[in-house]
């Protein structure tokens, strides 16, 4: 075994025996600590265009973003990145220089001749720009061997030639530059390092939160979703231990020098993926401030297509990850468009950093509340974890609130009372001499998911002596508009069979829209519970919430549903009837059921047909995809408006939904595929199930056709039932 390996493992079984991995209530942030003047940074770049200098300068001043981090490697001296770097350091910036050996260098510095070329770089480098930079950061994400191209032996003679030459001039050295949480890597590198008297001044960790899909989420990728709660690795612990780390090897501060979300990998599963990158980046930004573990924590790339905080137009990525080189930016100045990232990242910079941090206050998960005070003012941030709300009456007293300055996630002042608290984050601002708290039992609103991120719409919580519920609206005027006229003392109770669209278990009919007389809104109320229901559904949300949820869940995930409007329903809960749902009709939409049967027995039509069925499978192999079984997919709970050669998808009684994190499983995906198929005929089936598994990662389950078969005889044998009276007055 190679000296460097065995010193390298043995320093990771001494930390393991000494409970170093672990941190006791390291979860939890502390308070009384100051956050740093300049704690927010970006990873920047440029290209042979000059005026791209200007625009990212420009994009910098705007933003209030004092502290930049430029990548530097062979060759960047008679280039582009020199002039750039000229051009950071003239205007005044905090610029770390980081180092980046070229991989295929990087994978010989065990050779003389590596060794010689990278000590004329880095002298170079030093002798050029060393007394003008903050810091020079050495490593790039060096645990990743197919990236960095570094063997330990190779890191280290690559190290001791910067840790020499910064030594000499003075110089401040950060490194090594692990990437995400792997510990392991820094406690082995740090005592390799230490071993060989070759500490860094700071000590640096790409600390990715993009795994964990949201920043304040227990990392499942440590020991799998049932252990994650039970250890609680979430941001602040991964923080707190990695600094701890640090310290233990005589190097106390540490930074955080890129993190980002990528669009795509957000689109896995949420479509609004601008949106949710701005919400990731002040969520996680806030997280790190409170840890009081880091001394700045800065974004990737600021301009780049797939995760830049600026998108430059859509350009192949380049071969090498831009989290070990970010060299360029591909596009021109003239395309730059800002994300609301950017803009999330600037109403940090100018909120959080130099302020004292007094704690989260409040104790439960899925709420955060975290306070800072700064000379001028007490800041509380406030958000909530994806799909959830808190209604803010539940968080403050109202005298509080009358008092308060609302400020939303990219810096603008609310314009009129907020009653909701979302997963988007918004800094509330009071005078800095009050003291303000939570209400107890401070937490989101049980049972209940939304989707945030409508265009134009804002969510209204509601709630008097009797009810409670929420309206979907352009306002607040509209609001009340929508809330007296939906409202259960004035929606009251349906039509009757003959007035009803549908009169069942539930009741559905119509109501005019108040906003608008000449259109249509759909209610839909429970009439009537089976028995057994009576019992179970008094552990469940209301029927009414529970419409609610899965059509929010589905929008949530870019699946097309019925709009959601309103619902209401009767706070005590003992009344199982007592809840309306509310939805927008669907005009001109026809159940998939009947269009299927139509192509189906009209000889004319086998191309429009087969279209409709394969755009039906995409349609549910996208929803199955993102998570979501329907559990009720009949045709019938499908709408098809067809324009011309195409047709879109639309859902409805959404009320049976059940969520999954990584797509639906299997034998879920059959059971939805057995609903929507059994009014098919042999033929019609067929074609759906291979349209459903010939999109990529398909493959029919073993027994699909029995199951289908077996469902068949289960609805023939109901239906018989249905005939006899015994078995409807038992059921009812």
């Amino acid at each position: 075994m190679k000296p460097a390996l065995r010193t390298f493992l043995r320093a990771n079984l001494a930390a393991l025996l000494r409970g170093r991995f672990f941190l006791r209530n390291g979860h939890l942030p502390p308070a009384g600590h100051v956050v740093p003047e300049a704690f927010a940074g970006v990873g920047v770049a440029t290209n042979a265009d000059p005026a791209t200098d200007a625009a990212v300068i420009r994009i910098l001043r705007e933003s209030g973003i004092p502290r930049v981090r430029l990548d530097y490697t062979y060759g960047d001296g008679e280039n582009h990145v020199a002039r750039f770097l000229e051009a950071l350091l003239a205007e005044g910036f905090r610029v770390t220089l980081h180092l980046v050996q070229p991989a295929q260098v990087a994978a010989h510095m065990e050779h003389p001749e590596a060794i010689e070329g990278w000590r004329a770089f880095v002298r170079d480098t030093l002798d050029r720009f060393g007394a003008r930079i903050e810091l020079l950061e050495a490593g790039s994400t060096v645990n990743r061997k197919r990236w960095a191209g570094y063997t330990l032996e190779g890191f280290l003679n690559a190290w001791r030639v910067v840790r020499e030459e910064t030594r000499q001039r003075g110089v401040t050295l950060a490194g090594p530059s692990v990437t995400d949480f792997e510990p392991v890597w820094n406690v082995g590198l740090l005592a390799l390092l230490r071993e060989h008297d070759l500490l860094p001044d700071i000590h640096t960790d790409n600390l990715f939160s993009e795994r964990c899909t949201e920043p304040e989420r227990w990392d499942h990728k440590i020991l799998g979703h049932r252990l994650a709660p039970l250890i609680r690795f979430n941001l602040v612990r991964k923080a707190r231990l990695l600094q701890r780390i640090g310290a233990d090897f005589g190097v106390a501060r540490l930074m955080s020098p890129a993190a980002f979300w990528t669009l795509p990998r957000i689109e896995r599963f949420l479509p609004d993926s601008e949106q949710k990158q701005a919400d990731y980046l002040a969520r996680y930004m806030v997280l790190c401030a409170a840890s009081g573990a880091l001394e700045a924590a800065w974004w990737g790339p600021l301009v780049c297509h797939r995760e830049g905080l600026v998108d430059d137009g859509d350009f192949p990525y380049p071969k090498l990850e831009r989290i070990t080189h970010y060299a360029r930016i591909d596009g021109q100045a003239a395309d730059f468009r800002p994300r609301p990232a950017l803009a999330a990242l600037a109403q940090f910079a100018r909120t959080i950093p130099g302020s004292r941090y007094e704690g989260r206050l409040n104790t439960g998960q899925g709420l955060e509340v975290h306070a800072f005070r700064r000379d001028d003012a007490l800041i509380h941030v406030v958000w909530t974890i994806n799909g959830r709300a808190a209604a803010v009456c539940d968080l403050y007293a109202e005298s509080d609130l009358a008092q308060a300055d609302w400020v939303d996630r990219d810096g603008a002042r609310l314009p009129e009372p907020v009653t909701v608290v979302t997963e988007t984050p918004v800094y509330l601002r009071w005078p800095a001499a009050q003291r303000i708290g939570l209400l107890p039992g401070a937490a989101t609103l049980p049972g209940l998911a939304i989707h945030r991120h409508i265009p134009g719409l804002t969510h209204y919580y509601h709630r008097d002596a009797e009810w409670h519920g929420m309206v979907l609206a352009r306002n607040r005027a509209e609001a009340d508009q929508l809330i007296a006229a939906l409202h259960p003392r004035h929606i009251g109770e349906p039509p009757g069979k003959d007035g009803s669209l549908r009169y069942a278990r539930n009741a559905i009919w119509t109501v005019p829209d108040p906003r608008d007389p000449a259109r249509n809104l759909v209610v839909k109320k429970p009439v009537k519970h089976h028995l057994h229901k009576k019992l179970l559904d008094r552990l469940k949300p209301s029927k009414a919430r529970r419409s609610w949820n899965g059509t929010a869940e589905l929008l949530r995930r870019g699946i097309r549903a019925a709009a959601p409007v309103a619902w209401f329903e009767q706070r005590n809960g003992q009344e199982l009837t007592k809840n309306w749902y509310v939805c927008e009709h669907v005009p001109d939409a026809t159940p998939s059921s009947k269009l299927l049967a139509a192509t189906r027995h009209d000889a004319r039509t086998p191309e429009s047909g087969d279209r409709l069925v394969a755009g039906l499978a995409r349609f549910v192999r996208r929803m199955h995809d993102r998570g979501i079984f329907f559990r009720d997919l009949s045709g019938g709970n499908i709408l098809v408006r067809q324009h011309g050669d195409d047709a879109s998808f639309t859902l409805i009684d959404t009320g049976r939904i059940a969520l999954f994190a990584k797509g639906t499983p299997p034998g879920a995906r059959a059971q939805d595929l057995v609903r929507i198929c059994h009014k098919q005929d042999a033929a019609g089936r067929e074609r759906f199930v291979h349209h459903y598994y010939s999109m990529p990662g398909g493959r029919p389950p073993v027994g699909l056709k029995a199951r289908m078969r077996l469902y068949d005889l289960k609805s023939s044998i109901k239906r018989a039932l249905r005939k006899n009276p015994l078995y409807r007055r038992l059921k009812f």
